[in-house]
């Protein structure tokens, strides 16, 4: 893994999160120049693929491509090429929207992450380990989820954008994105990080319940656009199935994780701690959404959907990234600098996040909206670019070299 390569990660993860405080302070004082739904596209895909696909790809070329090959020149140029695509996006998006610059970027982005999955395939093609299988899953779920940005140009050509297959597709893309592609190359990182031995067959039923669970949740989105009964029995199914598989990984995993736990930092151990506690957490909130009515009822709550986001992208994918990369030399992690950044992470997410579902509560309670909650909402969300921008300039800073 190059260090410029990792200070660009968190480049686009501090420009993310800078646009998303604006969106927050627009909603105390609009800002006429600026377009919110078009700087909503360009937060959301800076953080989707500018900073977590792009940390993801980072760790697996380190942890999974052999020493030798990871010096071939294909990589660093993919990296690049892919940055180009994020930082197009990250122009064209806040000022045209969905546009033919900031579609031509996305498309080329997509085309990039294809490549990557065959040179990660053609690298790795005599490997034969468990989190290779789960890592080659989540390539295919990768994969998988752009159909539904194919489906866009014909849904939107046909039936529109207030159509059922326009908003199925953009679910198909973000569900088998956050639950299939990065949920799962995470799982595959902590266990080939920590070098857990495993079981054979007790991992074959963790990952065929962990497979079905995330094919038959994909029901719950679609049945916001389709009503039919099927629907909610199969994403009931499917939550059944991600229950059984996160027994298994437990019961597979206990002594192992318990051990691997002790090596890391306090710091690290947090981190840790809060990926594992908001997997929980969704895990829980996918068993109150088995109620049809609930499920509708909390789809058009804002804040509600705002805080799941967050609490996928943010609270399980997130501080997975940032418990992996703290593995790297790339961090002077006793300095102040480093241990406030990730603390002001740590504050950043949590509190807005209990802002969130706070707020999301009082709305379902028909008690409109809390005092200050626009205001404290802003307020807090400083904490999380602050942060990021402190771990940035520590990893900057380092000058150790692995």
């Amino acid at each position: 893994m190059k260090k410029s390569w990792l200070i660009v990660c968190l480049i686009n993860f501090f420009v993310a999160a800078i646009m998303g405080l604006i969106l927050r302070w627009m909603y105390l004082s609009p800002i006429p120049s600026i377009n919110f739904q078009f700087l909503v596209h360009g937060h959301s895909h800076i953080a989707l693929l500018g900073w977590t696909y792009l940390s993801i790809s980072c760790l697996i070329i380190h942890y999974f491509i052999p020493k030798k090959s990871q010096e071939k020149p294909v990589f660093n140029r993919l990296f690049w090429t892919t940055e180009i695509a994020v930082v197009g996006m990250m122009i064209d998006f806040p000022i045209e929207g969905y546009a033919m610059l900031s579609i031509f970027f996305s498309t080329l982005h997509i085309f990039c992450s294809y490549f990557f999955a065959y040179i990660f395939w053609k690298e790795t093609k005599n490997t034969k380990y468990p989190e290779k299988k789960l890592l080659d899953t989540a390539l295919l779920f990768m994969i998988l989820s752009t159909l539904g940005v194919w489906c866009l140009g014909p849904a939107v050509g046909l039936m529109g954008k207030a159509s059922a297959f326009y908003q199925i597709a953009i679910q198909f893309f973000l569900h088998f994105q956050f639950n299939g592609w990065f949920l799962f190359a995470v799982i595959a990182l902590l266990l080939r990080i920590s070098n857990i031995k495993l079981e054979k067959n007790f991992f074959n039923l963790f990952y065929l319940c962990f497979v079905l669970g995330t094919l038959l949740t994909f029901s719950l989105p679609i049945s916001w656009s389709l009503t039919h009964p099927i629907l909610y029995y199969l994403n009931n199914l499917g939550v059944v199935f991600l229950c059984i598989a996160i027994y298994c990984f437990i019961k597979m995993h206990a002594n192992g994780i318990q051990t691997y736990f002790i090596s890391n930092t306090k710091l690290e151990k947090k981190m840790y701690q809060l990926a594992f506690f908001s997997l929980l957490l969704k895990l829980g909130l996918q068993g109150i959404l088995l109620y049809p009515e609930m499920s509708k009822t909390i789809h058009n709550i804002r804040p509600f959907i705002i805080g799941y986001i967050h609490l996928s992208m943010l609270g399980i994918i997130t501080f997975f990234i940032l418990a992996f990369l703290s593995k790297s030399t790339f961090f002077h992690q006793e300095t102040k600098l480093y241990k406030l950044g990730i603390l002001f992470i740590i504050i950043g997410f949590c509190s807005t996040e209990l802002v969130l579902f706070f707020q999301g509560i009082w709305q379902f309670l028909e008690n409109g909206i809390l005092p200050f909650y626009p205001h404290l909402l802003f307020a807090l969300s400083i904490f999380l670019p602050s942060g990021i921008l402190s771990v940035t300039i520590n990893c900057f800073l380092c000058k150790i070299k692995i």
